[in-house]
């Protein structure tokens, strides 16, 4: 009988301890992640996944053949990873397909020089190749229409003045976030409150953009030229303007001029000659497919199941869109690759989580969060318009879209809750850089929609390195494949952990 007391006694005076090792919401299973770790540096799939997204499947425009293609592929690379309930899922009327099929164009005099560019999304094709006179066109207000009306039939127009280029931005390799930048994200005390911008004082004398091409397409100009600078040989554009608050339709898209994104050195000699007075002769094709119908859009989700916290779910994803100038590298087959690779470090090494872990390769983000934005409402809802049977049931979501660059950090989108957690989880790290718990929040992508409902969302905070996004120059060469390793170990760890604490994460007090 004393046996028993006693042993009964010892049992209890190492229960608290027990107790409150397993409710400690940031204790970290180093054994996990030394396997995590293992599996995602000495057996990495992240770069393999990236290369194929980038050099085989190519631009992701929203709703384009290249965007249903690499669909179709992610659905069945998550499944042959073993993820389950894998769905091509969508999630709203998105408008009339897009796809650039062809694209030429050429200065022909008073000297031969291919052009670098390519045609805006949502704008008509040529019919077939024309020649046609270049000219400047400075078109700002009404009163400017009258001194070019008559003056552009059968004339391709540049559109934009002169192309800034920075010659001191041009690129010099790859930087890291200093020592003294990372203590100056880790001394902000509170998020920067929203930008509030001045109220627009409309000015009904200046031209708004469609008013441009529409007075433009009357007069018989044949195509359209622009420029919205960078540096040597980068290209930046995106739609014709107007097409977002259309929302993509066909009719409007047919009804614009064919528009062209020039590179800035190329467009700043054409504008030069122009204004000598020397005439600028171009060749011009370009072949572009346009919907007959409004589709569906949609997202790529699949999962990883749980165990005794099954109907919970723990969120891990990436914009799969991207623009069409380019492979989408950084802008963000990158983020889509770590995420893919973090779910399947953990599927590799045997992770059994008590939380669903679900995988989502988001659409629609480049044209307004509409992939994650939808998901958010159909699923989870908000405090204000009505909470969903999944609200109570979520836990978190962790997103990668800024860049390629390594972790080093992660924003806490003015969630004190998660400071400690999240320190902890970074621990095992710190050999990576892993080291920032910054109040700060950030927006524009996909942990936005979350953190607007109520629900934890959060992007981390990472070098900015190589090219970057939203230019003809977003392919797999600008990334570091060492940098996507260590994103995909770090996120497999914050993944997993959340998966297997006692708590969902904690969340901000809803205003």
């Amino acid at each position: 009988m004393k046996q028993i007391v006693k042993t009964t006694v010892l049992l209890l005076l190492f229960l608290p301890v027990f107790v409150v090792a397993q409710k400690d919401p940031g204790k970290v299973d180093w054994e996990m992640v030394a396997k995590i770790r293992e599996e995602g540096f000495q057996r990495s799939q992240v770069v393999d996944i990236v290369a194929y997204m980038t050099d085989v499947l190519g631009p992701r425009l929203s709703l384009s053949e290249g965007m249903k293609n690499a669909q179709t592929w992610a659905k069945g690379k998550m499944q042959s990873l073993g993820l389950t309930n894998v769905v091509i899922e969508p999630f709203m009327d998105y408008g009339a397909s897009w796809d650039n099929e062809y694209f030429f164009l050429q200065m022909t005099a008073p000297a031969y020089q291919p052009l670098i560019g390519y045609p805006l999304s949502y704008t008509p094709g040529t019919p077939g190749k024309i020649s046609c006179q270049a000219l400047v066109v400075e078109l700002q207000s009404k009163a400017d229409c009258e001194k070019y009306r008559g003056k552009l039939k059968n004339a391709a127009v540049l559109i934009s003045p002169p192309a800034t280029i920075d010659l001191a931005s041009l690129p010099k390799g790859f930087s890291r976030l200093t020592d003294e930048e990372l203590k100056n994200y880790e001394s902000i005390i509170a998020p920067a409150p929203p930008r509030m911008m001045p109220p627009q004082v409309p000015n009904p004398d200046l031209l708004k953009a469609e008013e441009r091409i529409e007075f433009l397409k009357t007069e018989g100009v044949v195509a359209v030229l622009q420029c919205d600078g960078g540096s040597f040989g980068l290209v930046r554009g995106f739609s014709r303007p107007g097409s977002n608050a259309d929302h993509w339709s066909r009719e409007k898209d047919l009804a614009s001029l064919p528009m062209i994104a020039v590179a800035p050195e190329q467009y700043n000699r054409m504008y030069r000659i122009i204004k000598r007075d020397i005439p600028v002769k171009l060749e011009i094709e370009v072949r572009n497919r346009i919907g007959e119908a409004v589709e569906e859009a949609c997202n790529v989700i699949g999962e990883l199941p749980g165990t005794d916290l099954k109907d919970e779910v723990v969120m891990v994803g990436a914009h799969f869109d991207s623009w069409h100038q380019a492979s989408g590298a950084s802008d963000n087959a990158s983020g889509c690759a770590v995420a893919m690779e973090a779910v399947r470090i953990l599927k590799a090494i045997g992770v059994k989580p008590r939380r669903t872990i679900r995988l989502a390769f988001w659409s629609g983000e480049e044209r307004g969060l509409h992939g994650s934005r939808e998901y958010v409402a159909a699923r989870f809802g908000d405090p204000k318009s009505g909470l969903k049977p999944g609200y109570e049931k979520f836990s978190v979501y962790f997103n990668q879209d800024y860049g390629a660059g390594a972790f080093r950090g992660i924003n806490l989108q003015g969630n004190e809750r998660v400071r400690q957690i999240f320190k902890a989880w970074m621990e095992p790290f710190h050999d990576l850089g892993m080291t920032v718990a910054t109040i700060q929040s950030v927006g524009s992508t996909d942990h936005v929609p979350f953190d607007n409902a109520g629900l934890p969302g959060f992007q981390f905070l990472q070098d900015r390195v190589g090219i970057g996004g939203h230019s003809n120059m977003d392919v797999f060469d600008t990334l570091m494949p060492e940098d996507l390793k260590k994103n995909s170990v770090i996120m497999a760890s914050f993944v997993y952990h959340a998966a297997m604490m006692d708590q969902k994460i904690p969340r901000k007090p809803i205003k």
